[in-house]
């Protein structure tokens, strides 16, 4: 059984539709929106890489189910060990999100784990929530019919934003809390770090802080010598 947490700590503040950034992922945020809102939705398969934003979404939708009035999980498989007893241990939520279906891949307990919490779930109305970085034909399930299961599901995909929309999420909440980040400084930020937009921001709170700390501007001999503190820079 997956332990209860409290909601804030469970659904963290930033991981919430308002602050998801969409670019052309529109019409699938609009999807799991509704899955989260609306019980009679059809339930979603989400695929999308690395930084495209999905277990932010997964994490979104259970809040909002959360204040719905929905009992809710959220289960993480790639970071769960027994993940067989993890998948049984919810499977009496209202709306179950799981997200890294492909770390069940070959997992002959966990496969079957998932299947017939799939279809108890479908005999009692409940709802589900998948995302991994492939479709469900791709994720190397050792199990027939839950691929068919998975593949019967509504099937959207994420794409990561591209560099210039990171930039101006990066610009527009730097700028919200009265940060200026010239194009120098992105120049030089976007070709050594890590692009993906979570990364970039939890680099933001962390920029802010030392800034502030220091009483200095964020510019390009800041950020080298900040980088080199933590242990250098991410790969881009």
């Amino acid at each position: 059984m997956i332990p209860q947490l409290p909601l804030a700590l469970r659904w963290p503040r930033r991981q919430r539709f308002e602050h998801f950034h969409a670019g052309g992922n529109a019409a699938t945020v609009a999807m799991v929106r509704e899955l989260a809102t609306e019980p009679q939705a059809p339930w979603l398969y989400l695929s999308g890489p690395l930084g495209s934003g999905k277990s932010h979404l997964l994490m979104a939708a259970c809040q909002a189910a959360s204040e719905a009035g929905r009992i809710v999980q959220y289960l993480p498989l790639a970071a769960i060990g027994q993940r067989a007893a993890a998948i049984r241990g919810v499977a009496g939520s209202e709306f179950l999100a799981l997200d890294d279906l492909g770390a069940i891949a070959g997992d002959r307990e966990a496969e079957h784990a998932l299947f017939d919490v799939y279809n108890q779930a479908r005999a009692e109305g409940r709802v589900m929530l998948f995302a991994a970085e492939t479709v469900p034909a791709q994720l190397g399930l050792g199990l027939p019919d839950l691929r068919s299961r998975l593949g019967a599901c509504q099937q959207a995909m994420l794409r990561p934003l591209d560099d210039e929309e990171r930039r101006e999420v990066l610009k527009a909440q730097a700028g919200g809390r009265g940060i200026e980040l010239d194009d120098a400084v992105l120049d030089w930020l976007f070709a050594r770090y890590a692009r993906d937009v979570g990364a970039l921001l939890d680099l933001l709170d962390r920029l802010d802080k030392a800034s502030l700390a220091a009483r200095r501007r964020i510019t390009v001999p800041f950020l080298r010598e900040f980088l080199k503190d933590e242990g250098g820079a991410s790969p881009g």
